[in-house]
């Protein structure tokens, strides 16, 4: 090696490692050894510049004192300096007190919590419900009508919903327990998960839903993805071309909804659903669907079989399983749904 460095000023690096075979990457790992410090012995001070123990005790002691213990290393320097006094620089005094175990915040700071992220399993309907509540504008600037929903997420179908003057924790119980009531849930069936609304995580709907057996759970905070299928239902209402900008009054805003939930529940082929109604998933209607779609897909087949490719068509038939935050297999294998 020391070769490689006596010819390497003159004849260059590279060409000398591969005249000597030397590999370049062994050349810089022993000069970046070469060039390391020796680590200190034990005892011995890492710089010429270091205190003493002596010197650090006194600097410990003089931040312990009666008259600075509550003043800032910055405070207790300035006032060593204007009374003639110099013991260290404020670095040295925030190392020696890091060192000690003494530098941390002395105010109590907000810790937040780990909020576990839901993870929802649906395989049939009236398993779990996720809901939530929008703003409609009203008539004039900053006036709103709060739209509350009760989505089933294996059917998409929704179950309730309501539109208010204002947002409640008392109407949203009244939703909830009109909505429990009219789809027969026992106790033990459902999960009703939403997100940390003020109405979703009060203490009425909670005492509401222990008392009728219902488990609750929410999203984590500030993540829509944990509430997916209430958003997504809420940008189909929104997106529909009949959905104005404003609604004149609050009348208006519940005449509107009773036509597009009719609608959504009972017409619209949902994308997610192999372009079946929420209605016909969640009142266990697919089959029949499915094996009429299936006669239409044969008969087609057989009348012209060569406008197919490689087989017959199939009917497609909706997820057996619907998650909210699908959990990740050990394999890598994501097919869960």
């Amino acid at each position: 090696m020391g070769a490689v460095e006596q010819l390497a000023p003159t004849s260059g690096t590279a060409p000398t490692c591969a005249a000597l075979g030397v590999a370049r990457a062994t050349l810089y790992r022993q000069r970046r050894r070469s060039r390391a410090a020796p680590a200190p012995t034990p005892g011995e001070p890492r710089s010429p510049r270091a205190l003493g123990a002596g010197e650090k005790q006194v600097v410990l002691a003089t931040l312990h004192s009666e008259r600075f213990v509550d003043q800032s290393p910055a405070a207790v320097y300035a006032r060593l300096l204007d009374e003639g006094t110099y013991l260290c620089s404020q670095r040295t005094m925030y190392r020696l007190l890091a060192q000690a175990g003494e530098v941390r915040e002395r105010r109590d700071q907000l810790r937040h919590p780990v909020y576990a992220k839901p993870e929802l399993l649906a395989s049939r309907p009236n398993e779990v419900w996720s809901w939530d509540i929008t703003k409609l504008l009203g008539p004039a600037k900053w006036t709103y009508f709060y739209l509350y929903v009760l989505l089933d997420i294996y059917s998409r179908y929704v179950v309730g919903w309501m539109v208010a003057h204002r947002e409640s924790a008392t109407l949203a119980k009244k939703l909830i327990a009109e909505s429990l009531k009219k789809q027969a849930i026992q106790p033990g069936q459902l999960t009703v998960h939403a997100d940390r609304g003020s109405s979703m995580t009060s203490k009425p709907v909670a005492l509401l839903l222990a008392d009728l057996g219902v488990t609750k759970t929410h999203s984590r905070p500030h993540l829509s993805d944990d509430n997916p299928f209430s958003e997504a239902q809420f940008k189909t209402l929104k997106y529909r071309p009949e959905f104005p900008d404003r609604f004149g009054s609050i009348e208006d805003s519940r005449a509107f909804s009773v036509g597009f939930f009719d609608w959504y529940n009972n017409e619209h082929y949902h994308s997610g659903l192999a372009l079946l109604t929420p209605a016909t998933v969640h009142y266990g209607e697919t089959a029949a669907v499915i094996e009429r779609r299936g006669a239409v897909l044969a008969a087609a087949y057989a009348a012209h079989p060569e406008r197919f490719v490689r087989r017959a068509p199939q009917p497609a038939e909706p997820p057996t399983a619907v998650w909210i935050n699908p959990p990740k297999p050990a394999d890598g294998n994501r097919d869960l749904q």
